[in-house]
């Protein structure tokens, strides 16, 4: 199956990160290499673009992908989270750019061996972005307890029925273990009244939501990683993030505020103490989001939003 993944704002994207043409620039999220094309046709033969993707069939695909800029691009197997590990061992210490594009790709969701898509029947419960790991959705299906699955279904599925969902899947699995996406769509569905079900989209949608975001630990890697990424970028570098989750768009969100006023003084002190100084400032007061016309060809990025920060 060929790789196929539409890059979601991507003319904003490029706007924001005002491309230096012999500057470094990095994409932390590669995918199908959509973002990194328009970047790497923006750069001299002096630029330099660094792909980073935990996905090895994002890897393949991006690598054929940007090959007319082999002189200029490395494309390397990790998680964005070892981003300033990665940069250390090609011998980059700052870059004056970086792009994550947060989520899952059409690739992963249509792909029905990867187990990301509730309308498979037969497909395996995998979710993994890294194939490399062990522990799959089906191990998480089946070991969780009833009160953390009500805590992911709740948490990062925003699901209302989530006590009712938790309660379905360990008496289901009480059974047999749940093996397949099929399976636990239909337990899913068990577990949600059918005036619900008609009314709303897919019942299972968040609950696989859920199930990927703790699986891969997205918000955590998330959390961590957006300090360290700030502080790698040059003076005037700026970082572009695009979410499609509330709960990774409120973390975006805070941490650029943070960086931009990170002062912790009382609010009625005539002058800071603390001594914290900005790391730079928010671009983007409110956040970018698709047009009309691009939600019409993709209707993926109708929850996408881009925020931007440059580097003080």
């Amino acid at each position: 199956m060929e790789f196929k993944h539409k890059s979601v704002l991507l003319r904003e994207t490029m706007e924001y990160l005002n491309i230096n043409p012999d500057g470094i620039y990095v994409d932390g999220t590669l995918g199908g290499g959509g973002h990194a094309y328009e970047v790497c046709k923006r750069l001299t033969k002096k630029g330099k673009f660094i792909g980073i993707d935990q996905d090895e069939d994002a890897i393949k695909a991006a690598t054929r992908r940007l090959s007319e800029f082999e002189d200029k691009i490395q494309v390397i197997r990790g998680n964005y989270c070892e981003m300033q590990e990665v940069l250390a061992e090609v011998g980059i210490a700052r870059v004056d750019g970086i792009v994550l594009d947060l989520g899952v790709s059409s690739y992963q969701l249509d792909d029905p061996t990867r187990g990301f898509t509730y309308r498979v029947e037969d497909a395996p419960l995998d979710m993994r972005m890294d194939k490399r790991r062990q522990f799959t959705a089906r191990d998480l299906i089946n070991t969780y307890s009833e009160q953390e699955l009500y805590r992911i279904i709740r948490d990062y599925g925003e699901d209302k029925f989530a006590k009712n969902i938790a309660k379905h899947i360990v008496a289901a699995r009480g059974e047999k273990d749940i093996e397949t996406t099929g399976e636990l769509t239909e337990i899913i569905k068990a577990a949600i009244p059918a005036k619900v079900r008609m009314a709303g989209g897919h019942p299972a949608k968040r609950t696989f939501q859920a199930i990927r975001i703790e699986l891969n630990r997205e918000l955590e890697v998330l959390q961590d990683s957006l300090d360290d990424m700030i502080h790698l970028l040059n003076p005037g570098g700026r970082i572009c993030v695009i979410t499609f989750h509330s709960l990774e768009d409120r973390i975006v969100k805070n941490i650029f505020k943070k960086n931009e006023n990170p002062c912790t003084c009382p609010s009625d002190f005539p002058v800071c103490v603390c001594g914290k100084k900005p790391s730079g400032k928010v671009v983007t007061k409110k956040p970018a989001v698709p047009s009309e016309e691009e939600i019409e060809y993709n209707p993926r990025a109708k929850s996408a939003k881009l925020r931007v920060f440059e580097r003080k």
